[in-house]
């Protein structure tokens, strides 16, 4: 598939932004969309509407074109690109942590099927979507907490309307029409996603996750397996992994600080890691995004 057309328009160079470095926290946006030299990783469920152009996407396990008036929802923990983005790109979203994701009210299998690699399309969307998307950005950065908390329940009730509508699920180049299926949230899940992030660079596990949240660890594991397709330490793992992400691209600390600032016992867990997301070690990582840079 021949690369982007844009080659000397914007550049998004993934890891430079706090995206990645602080992937707990919840990023609005509203700009140009700019293609990525790589690929990259967030460990947050990502929300894009396209109010202009079109882009297209190169996801872990598919390809997706995003064309305007259209929304899509996929898991950001998948390498994704963005390979191809028109003259006239705009688009708004946000980047959802976890501990929000699962405050909606969604239908149970979606958060497994995302976290699996699909993406949720939705081409049910009207002029408020226009003006909604960057006023919820602009709230949320205003330094008003009262505005900024009303975006945030505002995107989280867009996101739900989202699955109240015909939408398509698109995976390994397929799509298919979803049913409109019952709800299922669950507070320990949400419990155990709050803990996580404010605890994921120090030492834990699954007793104390589970304990934090007021569940039997076993009961823990298998109710965050069922909510979210992965377990709990390979979530752990994913925001460590996109802590030390940013830290490459942005810093020079050596591979064994970078380890072990992210949350990492040993240079040897992280390189293993790594080389599962990345398909490379780190020192490698850094040195072909440096040079791609230059």
């Amino acid at each position: 598939m021949a690369e982007s057309k844009m080659v000397d328009g914007a550049i998004c160079q993934p890891g430079a932004t706090s995206i990645e470095g602080m992937p707990t926290r919840l990023h609005f946006f509203h700009a140009h969309p700019p293609i990525m030299l790589r690929a990259h990783w967030h460990a947050q469920v990502e929300v894009n509407y396209m109010m202009r152009g079109s882009v297209h996407y190169r996801m872990a396990g598919h390809d997706l074109r995003l064309h305007a008036g259209q929304i899509c929802l996929f898991w950001g923990g998948q390498p994704h690109r963005m390979v191809e983005s028109s003259d006239d790109s705009l688009y708004a979203g946000a980047h959802l942590p976890l501990v929000h994701f699962f405050r909606m009210r969604l239908p149970p299998a979606i958060s497994a099927m995302l976290m699996g690699g699909a993406t949720m399309l939705t081409s049910e969307t009207d002029c408020a979507d226009d003006r909604n998307f960057p006023r919820w950005r602009n709230w949320a950065s205003s330094g008003d907490e009262a505005k900024a908390r009303h975006a945030v329940e505002e995107l989280l009730l867009r996101v739900e309307r989202m699955f109240m509508e015909p939408y398509t699920i698109v995976s390994s180049g397929k799509e298919c029409k979803a049913e409109n299926a019952s709800t299922s949230p669950s507070l320990g899940v949400e419990r155990m996603c709050d803990f996580i992030a404010g605890n994921y660079l120090e030492e834990i596990d699954t007793i104390d996750i589970a304990a934090a949240a007021g569940l039997h660890p076993k009961y823990a594991m298998n109710l965050f397996r069922r909510s979210t397709g992965m377990t709990l330490i390979k979530y752990v793992t994913l925001l460590r992994l996109s802590r030390a992400q940013a830290m490459l691209m942005n810093g020079d600390d050596s591979i064994l600080q970078v380890a072990l600032d992210s949350g990492f016992g040993s240079v040897s867990a992280f390189n293993k890691a790594f080389r599962q997301i990345a398909g490379m070690p780190p020192s490698d990582f850094r040195r072909d995004v440096r040079a791609a840079i230059r």
